[in-house]
């Protein structure tokens, strides 16, 4: 199994190449690329006549669509210059390619995270900063050394003090409130704090929303904690829940930056985001509910009453039920006496935690990109060449301020301490660093081949490579090749705009829901999907929590249950088999028989 980790990462280059040159999902792979305005009207009327051609085989000419279609191409190259434009990251930068083998500190670094722990713990514990930081410096080095190449190096520490800073002033002001309850732990209570914290996870952010709440969602399960409570709260709290807004998730707050319009993301991915989070739910409640009847019966055995099978004790049974009738919760509902019983309290100590709260969140918007008049004054630290903004510095006083201020005895009610930030903080220094060069192969791989590419090959692209990477970085890049496939550039907002609002095309829409769905929903794959996933398995071990390892998470969890859901979401809204693609969005169709199985592709 470690050897198999260790390959991963590589492996996972060489898969999604196959992935997205696949024939089995060519059914969306020749979309037409924009024309830029100064396109010959003729040439760009042929190329979308040849979009709503019928889709049966008998009308349709495929080698004059495909003539139409590189014509169209041709143009947008001419009036956007050639591919290697796609892949320009956010200061235009093309900088050297990297050897593939660089990728090898990446794959080392996920292996030891995913091993370390399970097979030299003692080590692990002990030693985890220096590998993390030396794989980083590795790569770091190679960049600067060899390459001659510092501007990726720059953008990932100014990413990385973005990430710490957000994570770390979270962390710290919401770790300032306590919330106190006895309510008990019952599968429909979880399942409503589970999607409380969704809908709450798009006004304060993943990150914010998982923080606030994992702490008092522990303790209402005090005494029944599974690793699968963490878990889910994982794939829902931190990461599904926040794709409604871009304060919700990092990949959609870049989206913002870049010129995405705020409420897009609710009015057109609401659809997807509502069943999704409810099927995750149910889910839930199906894996809650079972635990909750093995709980009870195993405190009833521990008290030496045998408990007949299918029977659970604390249900509505009748008192004479043989095997039960000594366990003191079991009663009909007639014989219970409510008097002088108390109704659970819910209690909020701290308070004035949403206020720190309510500066970082404002403080996400303290950034030239969102307010132009700040470009270039003392306050765009950005500009003076900085791996950090004002909007880091805000953080980081909000952090401070807020730790000092705390009640102490809120603290020690929260279980407080510095150590899961400590651990994330050393880990994601690493990961930021080395996984530069995967992120470059990738987003050069698919500018490259952005116009044979559909948007099926978006949507699992995105979606697999934003749970092994960072989930923002991989958002940018496909985002980039997205649009140099329509002839637009990433780095200009009115162009990211027009995107999604398809004023074009409706197919630039229909992409942008693909790269936005699949980099939030597929963040949960992995602990480092997301920054809150680590975060909160942090919180969880300090607690005492069994939580799975690296591997158990995919294995156990992300494999069995995530993806079949994911796949679920294509076939629904992504494949054009249940619902309709945009009118310009698969440009010729065809019927090909394989196995006795009729296809569209």
């Amino acid at each position: 199994m470690p050897r198999l980790t260790l390959l991963t990462p590589t492996t996972l280059l060489a898969v999604l190449a196959l992935l997205l040159a696949a024939p089995a999902v060519a059914q969306d792979a020749v979309d037409v690329p924009t024309p830029a305005s100064e396109a010959p009207p003729a040439a760009v009327e042929d190329a979308l006549e040849a979009q709503d051609a019928p889709p049966s085989v008998e009308a349709l000419d495929i080698e004059d669509d495909a003539a139409a279609i590189e014509a169209a191409g041709e143009i947008a190259d001419e009036a956007h210059g050639d591919g290697e434009g796609h892949g320009a990251d956010e200061g235009g930068h093309h900088g050297p390619m990297p050897p593939v083998w660089l990728v090898v500190p990446f794959a080392l670094l996920l292996g030891m995270i995913a091993t370390g722990p399970l097979f030299y713990p003692h080590f692990w514990h002990h030693h985890y900063p220096k590998v993390a930081v030396a794989l980083g410096l590795l790569v770091a080095a190679y960049y600067l050394a060899v390459l001659g190449d510092g501007i990726p190096i720059l953008h990932a520490a100014e990413e990385y003090f973005a990430f710490i800073a957000l994570l770390g002033s979270l962390y710290v002001a919401s770790g300032c409130i306590l919330i106190k309850t006895d309510f008990a732990g019952t599968p429909r209570a979880n399942t409503i704090l589970l999607l409380v914290g969704a809908v709450l996870s798009n006004f304060i952010g993943t990150t914010g929303a998982s923080m606030l709440l994992i702490r008092p969602y522990m303790r209402l399960n005090a005494g029944r904690l599974k690793a699968y409570h963490i878990i889910f709260f994982i794939f829902i709290v931190s990461n599904v829940g926040g794709a409604l807004t871009p304060i919700g998730d990092p990949p959609l707050f870049l989206g913002f930056l870049r010129g995405v319009p705020f409420f897009w993301t609710v009015t057109h991915i609401w659809y997807i985001w509502m069943p999704t989070v409810l099927v995750l739910a149910a889910v839930f409640y199906v894996f809650d509910r079972r635990n909750t009847a093995e709980s009870l019966r195993e405190e009833a055995e521990d008290r030496g009453i045998d408990v007949e099978p299918g029977e659970v004790p604390g249900a509505p049974v009748v008192p004479e039920a043989p095997g039960v009738e000594d366990v003191a919760p079991v009663h009909t509902p007639d014989e219970v006496d409510l008097s002088g019983v108390r109704k659970p309290e819910l209690e909020i100590l701290g308070k004035a935690g949403f206020g720190w709260l309510a500066i970082v969140i404002a403080a996400v918007f303290i950034d030239p990109k969102v307010i132009p008049a700040l470009e270039g004054t003392i306050i765009d630290l950005h500009h003076f060449g900085v791996p950090f903004g004002i909007r880091e510095v805000i953080m980081g006083l909000v952090a401070f301020g807020a730790y000092k201020t705390a009640d102490r005895a809120i603290l020690q009610g929260n279980d407080f301490n510095f150590e899961p930030i400590k651990e994330v903080g050393y880990l994601f220094i690493g990961i930021f660093l080395t996984m530069q060069p995967a992120l470059t192969l990738i987003g050069a791989f698919a500018a490259e081949n952005a116009d044979a590419l559909g948007v099926t090959s978006f949507y699992f692209g995105t979606g697999v490579l934003s749970g092994v990477l960072d989930n923002a970085p991989t958002y940018v890049s496909f985002l980039s090749a997205a649009m140099g496939k329509f002839g637009s550039d990433v780095n200009v907002p009115e162009m990211v705009r027009d995107f999604a609002l398809g004023t074009t095309l409706p197919a630039e829409t229909f992409y942008l829901q693909a790269i936005s769905v699949a980099s939030v929903f597929w963040g949960a794959l992995t602990y480092i999907g997301n920054g809150p996933n680590f975060m909160v398995k942090a919180i969880a071990e300090s607690a005492g929590v069994d939580t799975p390892s690296f591997v158990g998470y995919v294995v156990k969890y992300s494999l069995p249950i995530l993806v079949p859901i994911y796949i679920v979401v294509w076939l629904v809204f992504f494949s054009g088999y249940v619902l309709p693609h945009p009118p310009d969005a698969s440009h010729a169709q065809a019927v090909v028989e394989a196995a006795g199985v009729m296809l569209r592709f």
